[in-house]
């Protein structure tokens, strides 16, 4: 494997641990946890819409509102106040147990590591802080600089462009086979990490790594030259 120039992370579910705001949605939704992940399959779906439809719309935005159609849907009364105080632990969740000594390897390796999220400039600014991970990256790349969700092929490679680097020199490294796959057809390098109920796209690009845990992403890495 030839070691690439720049690593970029994917945030939400990658990085951090979602369980703090899977629990505060599921008990804005009356307690009903199993529609947490259509909540998530919505905001995602919204979020492509607005790409699609040439428009940006902030993520935690997008949040409220598609947790409001899903609790509507639901029969569920969820004002605007309320889903707003749903989302909010999406700003302090904690990260992997495995993420900080394996960033800490890399770093230590010398990669350049910065983020590539969904998530707004604000957003991701409190998530980094809050989580201990800020020192850690050399820069906190997101897609609201660019107005285009994830996985469009132009924001891997405004991402390469804005490093000063070709985006087949650049790795992703994401826990969402669409955002693995999505990279890839742009031509930028890609890891999956397999977190829990999360799975690859089984029509997108092989990912050239595949691993289990952040420990085994820097064990691979680590040793390049």
């Amino acid at each position: 494997m030839i070691r690439p120039k720049v690593i970029f992370f994917d945030v939400n579910e990658t990085l951090l641990d979602l369980k703090p705001v899977k629990e505060s949605v599921g008990k804005a939704l009356d307690g009903r946890s199993e529609l947490v992940p259509l909540w998530f399959t919505t905001m995602l779906q919204y979020s492509l819409v607005t790409t699609v439809a040439d428009r940006y719309s902030d993520f935690g935005e997008i949040a409220v509102a598609c947790l409001r159609m899903v609790a509507k849907n639901q029969g569920i009364n969820l004002d605007e106040a309320a889903a707003k105080k749903a989302v909010t632990p999406f700003r302090s969740m904690p990260s992997h147990p495995d993420v900080i000594p394996a960033l800490e390897r890399l770093r230590d390796a010398k990669y350049r590591l910065l983020t590539l999220t969904n998530s707004s400039d604000a957003m991701i600014t409190d998530q980094l802080k809050n989580a201990g991970l800020d020192k850690l990256f050399e820069a906190a790349l997101s897609v609201e600089s660019v107005g285009l969700y994830k996985p469009h092929v132009d924001v891997y490679r405004w991402a390469a462009q804005r490093v000063g680097v070709d985006v087949s020199e650049c790795l992703l490294v994401a826990a969402h086979g669409w955002d693995v796959a999505g990279a890839a057809w742009a031509g930028m390098r890609s890891a999956f990490v397999g977190r829990p109920g999360q799975q690859q796209f089984p029509l997108g690009p092989t990912p050239e790594l595949e691993i289990a845990t952040f420990k085994e992403l820097a064990d691979k890495l680590a040793m390049l030259k």
